[in-house]
């Protein structure tokens, strides 16, 4: 059995049958879900290696799941009702346990409550963001330290309360009022673009993308645009980036799975579904009066999905970033900004400006500066590459630079 496969259908039906216990049964119990999902991964691994994969193996995790629920809160009930009689605990009636399913349905209506469940203004905001990414995105302790920069008993310690917040508070998994929902949409909305970004461009598993990610994230974001609340320009606009980016998978990896640089990517592998699926998604991101970071990371991604070096291409995505800096600063998207400088007014210009920025614990930072040196000073252009290369966590981020050094020293020679 193929431990790959194992581990991307844990990854996608984690947090969906997550959601679906606590909905059926109540957020007090999250933590009892979770052990319950991991008890039924544990059962599937040891039957399917000898009895080799079902050929429904989604339908058959649901089956086992449902029957260790119902057993767990049988348990329960009988617990309750005969030896501690005194504690009145929320628990289904009897003939409730029939009505308890999986079908795609539920677990729909499951995950949208219980992203806003978790939005409550009783949890800070990165504790909502980082149990989201766990409960609803299936992500591992280390990757949601990786994304808060932090490390695993801080987030082990962060989740905990997170969950003992969800029980004091005795949050429900419901919708909440419209008003509630508009003043929570942001964090559900970063929420799904963090797990696109870990998807697009991972920082763990030394691996650069993660396709299973970003479909989870535009699933996600897909299911927030079906209900009339939540389908709001900003979502819409969200959904068109992740489909502009999403557009050249199939052009970023070899089939051996090696790294291809956009300006090396064939054009004919771009999927121009999802590239018009983006223009229908953006269309409807334009009504309303409010410019998120999501509209202009859009526009920036649509200028993407034009191959052609044209300097209108670039002037067109450095106003873009000169925009999306005033509404949301980042290194990041301050370095990017830089590059698309460097494509406009050159090398020159460029190097004025990054070297404002001081950004010595980022790889990126020492890649790009290796790239405006290379026509200028191919000495520097290395020794910061070189730096890049000691930064890079990821093995391909690796090579990749090797190359960029290796293809200067030649032209050198």
């Amino acid at each position: 059995m193929d431990p790959d496969f194992l581990k991307q259908l844990f990854q996608q039906e984690f947090t969906k049958i997550v959601a679906v216990i606590s909905k059926s049964f109540g957020l007090q119990y999250i933590e009892i879900a979770e052990d319950i999902v991991s008890e039924t991964f544990l059962v599937a691994t040891e039957s399917w290696q000898t009895k080799g994969v079902p050929a429904n193996p989604t339908a058959w995790l649901y089956t086992v799941a449902k029957q260790k629920t119902l057993a767990q809160f049988r348990r329960n009930k009988i617990f309750t009702d005969k030896i501690i009689p005194a504690v009145r605990q929320r628990e289904p009636e009897a003939e409730s346990f029939d009505e308890f399913s999986f079908s795609q349905e539920n677990i729909k209506d499951s995950q949208l409550k219980m992203l806003f469940a978790i939005c409550t203004p009783a949890i800070a905001s990165e504790a909502q963001i980082g149990l989201a990414l766990r409960i609803l995105c299936g992500f591992g302790i280390e990757e949601i330290a990786e994304a808060f920069l932090s490390n695993k008993e801080t987030i082990n310690k962060r989740l905990f309360r997170a969950k003992e917040k969800l029980r004091s508070e005795k949050i429900e998994l419901e919708l909440p009022s419209e008003t509630e929902i508009i003043k929570r949409l942001d964090n559900v909305l970063h929420i799904i673009y963090l797990l696109f970004n870990e998807g697009y461009y991972s920082k763990t598993q030394n691996q650069i993308l993660r396709k299973e990610l970003c479909i989870e994230a535009l699933r996600l974001a897909l299911m927030l645009s079906s209900y009339e609340k939540t389908n709001t320009p900003k979502t819409n606009a969200l959904i068109a980036l992740i489909c502009f980016h999403s557009s050249r998978f199939e052009a970023r990896l070899t089939n051996e799975g090696d790294f291809i640089l956009y300006e090396q990517q064939d054009e004919e592998r771009w999927n121009q579904e999802l590239i018009h699926q983006g223009l229908y998604f953006l269309k409807n991101a334009a009504s309303g009066d409010e410019l998120t970071s999501y509209h202009l990371e859009a526009k920036i991604a649509q200028c993407h999905c034009i191959k052609e070096d044209s300097p209108e291409k670039w002037t067109e995505i450095l106003q873009w970033y000169d925009r999306l800096l005033v509404v949301n600063y980042s290194p990041a998207a301050a370095l990017n900004r830089i590059f698309a400088l460097y494509k406009v007014k050159g090398a020159k210009a460029a190097l004025a400006e990054v070297k404002t920025l001081q950004l010595e614990d980022n790889h990126f930072y020492f890649v790009l500066l290796g790239e405006l040196y290379q026509d200028l000073d191919k000495n520097k252009a290395i020794a910061n590459f070189n730096k890049a290369k000691n930064l890079a966590k990821i093995t391909l981020e690796k090579e990749i630079i090797q190359q960029k050094i290796d293809a200067i020293k030649s032209a050198m020679t």
